[in-house]
């Protein structure tokens, strides 16, 4: 099968790397950056192809010949791309992490009779795909709560973070809006809210706040207790959050000698740079999940704890490999049809599915992602 991965970023490379690795799919990768698909010369099974993802005809040519496609664009095209390719009736499976309800593409999904899964990385990913296993394995769900966070594993002032995927995305997490579940209602509060200190074997103190990951899980998990939040170094919220209440994430123009400024725009143009892992320079992923509920009259409790870190054989980082391989297993589960349910699934219908998170957890561990599974009750 010909798979054509959208974006070669951080995560896309390493989405492409990993399916042309064993010599099973052939690999083309599209991006408009030369030098992204410069990183690719060489590559054994990899194609790369220039191309300006926000037209939706150049989209349209990249896939035409493809069998699965791969969604890697940075949020704020992830709608548009995944749109596009659906109407070009290819299945696609997309780690874009895009604002919008994707459940507004299934009929377009079904009408091509086509695979959409959507939100395929690590988290929102892989926690809805453990949480859909649990579901069939438990009479009732409780409570669910997923802590997950993607850090340079050197501390750096003044923000002693780097961003491991698009940090365009890392401001959208700081700035939209945080929705939960509590007693069964759907509760919003603002982003980097609620900052509680929790201790992690092995890394040390890190700070958890509130984030909008949940996403289709508020609308396909009927759990009266369900949040997500984010994980940083001590004192990264405070600064993030003054940024932020000076107006410094703010969309809205601004009057400034004689022009019109985008406040988001600058911020964004004086942090990325510094937020930028350089080559060699290593991070990690420390995740865990806590799923509560009912087995007959007894009260269980799973835990999933990862501690992933950069693979420095393969100059490749925690969070490209752990969002990464996810979404990889989620290409193979399609491509053999282990999973083959038309319209729009987000990952938890995976976890659901005969066969599929097993699978999954399979691929993660051949590729040195393990989480340590612990059962209580």
């Amino acid at each position: 099968m010909r798979v054509t991965v959208l974006g070669a970023g951080r995560v896309g490379a390493a989405i492409a790397r990993d399916l042309a690795k064993e010599g099973e799919f052939e690999v083309t990768v599209a991006d408009l950056s030369p030098s992204a698909l410069e990183a690719f010369e060489g590559a054994r099974g990899v194609q790369t192809l220039q191309v300006d993802l926000s037209k939706n005809e150049a989209i349209a040519a990249a896939v035409h010949d493809a069998g699965l496609v791969v969604g890697a664009v940075p949020g704020h095209m992830g709608f548009a791309t995944a749109q596009a390719v659906l109407e070009a009736g290819k299945p696609l499976v997309d780690i874009s992490f895009f604002a919008e309800d994707p459940f507004e593409l299934d009929g377009l999904a079904r009408s091509k009779g086509v695979v959409a899964i959507v939100d395929c990385g690590i988290a929102p990913g892989c926690g809805n795909i453990i949480l859909g296993y649990l579901q069939t394995m438990l009479d009732k769900v409780g409570r669910f709560e997923c802590l997950v966070g993607g850090l340079p594993v050197t501390r750096t002032w003044p923000f002693e973070y780097k961003a491991p995927f698009s940090p365009s995305d890392v401001l959208e997490e700081y700035t939209r809006p945080a929705r939960f579940v509590e007693h069964g209602e759907v509760v919003t509060r603002p982003a980097l809210s609620e900052p509680e200190l929790i201790d992690f074997p092995g890394i040390g103190t890190l700070e958890a706040f509130n984030t909008d990951g949940l996403r289709t899980l508020l609308k396909m998990s009927q759990i009266p207790f369900m949040k997500e939040r984010t994980l940083r170094y001590p004192g990264h919220i405070e600064k993030m959050r003054i940024l932020r209440e000076i107006g410094l994430f703010s969309k809205t123009p601004v009057p400034l000698r004689g022009q019109s400024v985008v406040p988001l725009e600058l911020t964004s143009k004086l942090l990325f740079p510094m937020w930028q892992l350089l080559e060699g320079e290593e991070d990690l992923t420390i995740m865990k999940i806590v799923v509560e509920g009912t087995r007959g009259t007894s009260n269980v409790r799973y835990e999933y704890d990862l501690l992933d870190r950069y693979d420095a054989e393969t100059k490749t980082l925690s969070m490209a490999r752990t969002t990464g391989y996810t979404c990889t297993a989620a290409v193979r589960l399609v491509a053999r049809g282990m999973y083959k349910t038309p319209g729009v699934s987000p990952p938890e219908f995976l976890g659901r599915a005969p066969g599929c998170y097993l699978f999954v957890m399979q691929e993660l561990a051949k590729r040195g992602v393990v989480f340590r599974e612990t059962v209580m009750g």
